[in-house]
Protein backbone atom coordinates (compact mmCIF):
# COMPACT_ATOMS: atom_id res chain seq x y z
CA UNK A 1 0.00 0.00 0.00
CA UNK A 2 1.43 3.36 -1.07
CA UNK A 3 0.22 6.74 0.16
CA UNK A 4 0.62 9.27 -2.64
CA UNK A 5 -0.57 12.86 -2.10
CA UNK A 6 -4.13 12.49 -0.75
CA UNK A 7 -4.63 8.97 -2.13
CA UNK A 8 -3.94 5.39 -1.13
CA UNK A 9 -2.70 3.19 -3.95
CA UNK A 10 -3.23 -0.55 -3.44
CA UNK A 11 -1.03 -2.75 -5.61
CA UNK A 12 0.66 -6.14 -5.85
CA UNK A 13 4.42 -6.76 -5.49
CA UNK A 14 5.38 -3.30 -4.23
CA UNK A 15 9.19 -2.99 -3.96
CA UNK A 16 9.85 0.29 -2.11
CA UNK A 17 9.54 2.53 -5.16
CA UNK A 18 6.63 4.09 -7.07
CA UNK A 19 4.98 1.51 -9.33
CA UNK A 20 4.44 1.61 -13.05
CA UNK A 21 0.88 2.59 -13.90
CA UNK A 22 0.13 -0.85 -15.32
CA UNK A 23 1.00 -2.51 -11.98
CA UNK A 24 -1.59 -0.61 -9.94
CA UNK A 25 -4.60 -2.68 -8.95
CA UNK A 26 -6.77 0.24 -7.88
CA UNK A 27 -6.52 3.78 -6.58
CA UNK A 28 -8.63 4.84 -3.61
CA UNK A 29 -9.12 8.37 -2.38
CA UNK A 30 -10.51 9.60 0.95
CA UNK A 31 -14.09 10.87 0.91
CA UNK A 32 -15.62 13.26 3.41
CA UNK A 33 -19.14 13.93 4.68
CA UNK A 34 -19.61 17.66 4.11
CA UNK A 35 -22.21 19.82 5.85
CA UNK A 36 -22.87 23.36 4.60
CA UNK A 37 -25.22 25.78 6.37
CA UNK A 38 -26.21 28.83 4.36
CA UNK A 39 -29.01 31.31 3.74
CA UNK A 40 -31.50 29.73 1.33
CA UNK A 41 -30.84 32.39 -1.34
CA UNK A 42 -27.45 30.77 -2.08
CA UNK A 43 -28.89 27.26 -2.52
CA UNK A 44 -28.35 27.19 -6.28
CA UNK A 45 -24.75 28.44 -6.39
CA UNK A 46 -23.70 26.01 -3.63
CA UNK A 47 -25.28 23.10 -5.52
CA UNK A 48 -23.42 24.15 -8.67
CA UNK A 49 -20.08 24.45 -6.87
CA UNK A 50 -20.24 21.11 -5.07
CA UNK A 51 -21.45 19.22 -8.15
CA UNK A 52 -18.60 20.70 -10.18
CA UNK A 53 -16.19 19.35 -7.57
CA UNK A 54 -17.52 15.78 -7.76
CA UNK A 55 -19.74 16.13 -4.71
CA UNK A 56 -22.66 13.72 -4.28
CA UNK A 57 -25.82 15.22 -2.79
CA UNK A 58 -27.10 13.27 0.24
CA UNK A 59 -29.82 15.31 1.95
CA UNK A 60 -30.97 18.74 3.06
CA UNK A 61 -32.52 20.18 6.21
CA UNK A 62 -33.98 23.53 7.17
CA UNK A 63 -32.83 24.47 10.71
CA UNK A 64 -34.71 27.78 10.41
CA UNK A 65 -37.07 29.34 7.83
CA UNK A 66 -34.36 31.16 5.90
CA UNK A 67 -31.43 28.76 6.33
CA UNK A 68 -30.63 25.44 4.72
CA UNK A 69 -28.20 22.67 5.61
CA UNK A 70 -26.88 20.75 2.61
CA UNK A 71 -25.16 17.38 3.14
CA UNK A 72 -22.74 15.95 0.60
CA UNK A 73 -20.19 13.20 0.13
CA UNK A 74 -17.12 14.71 -1.55
CA UNK A 75 -13.46 13.73 -2.21
CA UNK A 76 -10.97 15.29 0.21
CA UNK A 77 -8.85 16.49 -2.72
CA UNK A 78 -11.69 18.79 -3.79
CA UNK A 79 -11.88 20.38 -0.34
CA UNK A 80 -8.34 21.03 0.82
CA UNK A 81 -7.16 23.80 -1.50
CA UNK A 82 -9.67 26.61 -1.89
CA UNK A 83 -13.14 25.15 -1.43
CA UNK A 84 -13.79 27.26 1.69
CA UNK A 85 -12.64 30.47 -0.03
CA UNK A 86 -14.87 29.74 -3.02
CA UNK A 87 -17.82 29.01 -0.73
CA UNK A 88 -17.35 32.30 1.17
CA UNK A 89 -17.03 34.21 -2.10
CA UNK A 90 -20.22 32.74 -3.56
CA UNK A 91 -22.26 33.34 -0.39
CA UNK A 92 -20.79 36.75 0.55
CA UNK A 93 -19.35 35.20 3.71
CA UNK A 94 -22.66 33.94 5.13
CA UNK A 95 -22.15 30.18 4.65
CA UNK A 96 -20.30 27.90 7.05
CA UNK A 97 -19.10 24.34 6.59
CA UNK A 98 -17.89 21.31 8.50
CA UNK A 99 -16.68 17.91 7.31
CA UNK A 100 -15.40 14.61 8.67
CA UNK A 101 -13.79 11.49 7.22
CA UNK A 102 -16.18 8.96 5.70
CA UNK A 103 -14.24 6.21 3.88
CA UNK A 104 -11.90 5.39 1.01
CA UNK A 105 -13.45 4.88 -2.41
CA UNK A 106 -12.05 3.55 -5.64
CA UNK A 107 -11.72 6.33 -8.21
CA UNK A 108 -10.85 6.67 -11.88
CA UNK A 109 -7.67 8.59 -11.08
CA UNK A 110 -4.50 9.17 -13.09
CA UNK A 111 -1.14 10.76 -12.43
CA UNK A 112 -0.72 14.11 -14.18
CA UNK A 113 3.00 14.56 -14.86
CA UNK A 114 4.78 17.72 -15.92
CA UNK A 115 7.96 17.58 -18.01
CA UNK A 116 10.17 20.66 -18.26
CA UNK A 117 12.79 20.45 -20.99
CA UNK A 118 11.97 16.71 -21.33
CA UNK A 119 12.66 16.09 -17.62
CA UNK A 120 9.81 15.05 -15.28
CA UNK A 121 9.40 17.37 -12.28
CA UNK A 122 8.02 15.26 -9.43
CA UNK A 123 7.05 18.29 -7.34
CA UNK A 124 4.68 19.41 -10.11
CA UNK A 125 2.95 16.03 -10.46
CA UNK A 126 -0.58 15.57 -9.20
CA UNK A 127 -3.20 12.84 -8.93
CA UNK A 128 -6.37 13.95 -10.71
CA UNK A 129 -9.63 12.43 -11.89
CA UNK A 130 -9.27 11.08 -15.41
CA UNK A 131 -12.12 13.25 -16.73
CA UNK A 132 -10.30 16.36 -15.44
CA UNK A 133 -6.79 15.44 -16.62
CA UNK A 134 -6.93 17.19 -20.00
CA UNK A 135 -8.46 20.41 -18.69
CA UNK A 136 -6.15 20.61 -15.68
CA UNK A 137 -3.12 19.74 -17.81
CA UNK A 138 -3.95 22.54 -20.25
CA UNK A 139 -4.51 24.99 -17.40
CA UNK A 140 -1.24 24.13 -15.67
CA UNK A 141 0.82 24.32 -18.87
CA UNK A 142 -0.63 27.77 -19.62
CA UNK A 143 0.31 28.96 -16.12
CA UNK A 144 3.79 27.47 -16.26
CA UNK A 145 4.49 29.06 -19.63
CA UNK A 146 3.83 32.47 -18.08
CA UNK A 147 5.78 31.73 -14.88
CA UNK A 148 8.97 30.01 -16.07
CA UNK A 149 11.64 32.61 -16.99
CA UNK A 150 12.88 32.67 -20.57
CA UNK A 151 16.26 31.04 -21.12
CA UNK A 152 18.82 31.45 -23.86
CA UNK A 153 17.26 28.37 -25.48
CA UNK A 154 13.71 27.15 -26.11
CA UNK A 155 12.19 25.24 -23.19
CA UNK A 156 9.45 22.69 -23.89
CA UNK A 157 6.78 22.19 -21.19
CA UNK A 158 4.56 19.11 -21.44
CA UNK A 159 1.71 17.61 -19.46
CA UNK A 160 1.39 13.84 -19.60
CA UNK A 161 -1.29 11.46 -18.33
CA UNK A 162 -1.91 7.76 -18.93
CA UNK A 163 1.31 7.50 -20.92
CA UNK A 164 0.58 10.21 -23.48
CA UNK A 165 1.23 13.92 -23.82
CA UNK A 166 -2.02 15.87 -23.43
CA UNK A 167 -0.68 19.43 -23.58
CA UNK A 168 2.50 21.18 -24.70
CA UNK A 169 3.89 24.70 -24.90
CA UNK A 170 7.29 26.28 -25.58
CA UNK A 171 8.92 29.05 -23.58
CA UNK A 172 10.64 30.97 -26.36
CA UNK A 173 14.36 31.68 -26.05
CA UNK A 174 15.74 35.10 -25.32
CA UNK A 175 17.17 36.47 -28.53
CA UNK A 176 20.36 38.47 -28.53
CA UNK A 177 20.88 40.69 -31.54
CA UNK A 178 24.27 39.38 -32.73
CA UNK A 179 24.00 41.54 -35.84
CA UNK A 180 23.80 44.80 -33.88
CA UNK A 181 27.47 45.66 -34.55
CA UNK A 182 27.58 44.13 -38.00
CA UNK A 183 27.39 47.12 -40.27
CA UNK A 184 27.18 46.94 -44.02
CA UNK A 185 25.67 44.36 -46.24
CA UNK A 186 28.05 41.39 -45.91
CA UNK A 187 25.43 38.65 -45.95
CA UNK A 188 28.03 35.87 -45.57
CA UNK A 189 29.34 37.27 -42.29
CA UNK A 190 25.79 37.72 -40.98
CA UNK A 191 24.97 34.08 -41.76
CA UNK A 192 28.12 32.93 -39.96
CA UNK A 193 27.22 34.94 -36.86
CA UNK A 194 23.66 33.57 -36.82
CA UNK A 195 24.91 29.99 -37.29
CA UNK A 196 27.42 30.45 -34.47
CA UNK A 197 24.62 31.72 -32.22
CA UNK A 198 22.46 28.71 -33.11
CA UNK A 199 25.27 26.25 -32.27
CA UNK A 200 25.89 28.02 -28.98
CA UNK A 201 22.23 27.70 -28.02
CA UNK A 202 22.28 23.99 -28.87
CA UNK A 203 25.30 23.46 -26.59
CA UNK A 204 23.66 25.50 -23.84
CA UNK A 205 20.47 23.45 -24.10
CA UNK A 206 22.47 20.26 -23.55
CA UNK A 207 24.00 21.45 -20.27
CA UNK A 208 21.67 24.25 -19.16
CA UNK A 209 19.39 23.97 -16.13
CA UNK A 210 15.91 25.48 -16.15
CA UNK A 211 15.07 27.40 -13.00
CA UNK A 212 11.48 26.86 -11.87
CA UNK A 213 10.15 29.64 -9.61
CA UNK A 214 8.15 29.01 -6.42
CA UNK A 215 4.99 30.38 -8.07
CA UNK A 216 5.03 27.42 -10.47
CA UNK A 217 4.72 24.92 -7.62
CA UNK A 218 1.91 26.96 -6.08
CA UNK A 219 0.09 26.79 -9.43
CA UNK A 220 -0.35 23.03 -8.91
CA UNK A 221 -2.27 23.68 -5.70
CA UNK A 222 -4.57 26.06 -7.53
CA UNK A 223 -5.74 23.43 -10.01
CA UNK A 224 -9.27 23.80 -8.74
CA UNK A 225 -12.43 23.23 -10.72
CA UNK A 226 -12.48 26.54 -12.55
Amino acid sequence: MLLLHQYYIFLHNYHNRPPEEGLISEVREPWMRLEIISPTEFYGTIMEMTTKRRGTFISQDYPSPNRVQLNYDIPLSELIVDFFDDLKSRTRGYASMDYHFLDYRTGNLVKLEILVDSQPVDALAAIVHKEDAYRKGQSLITKLKALIPRQLFDVAIQASASGRVISRANVKALRKDVLAKCYGGDITRKKKLLEKQKKGKRRMKMVGDVEIPQEAFMAVLRLEAA
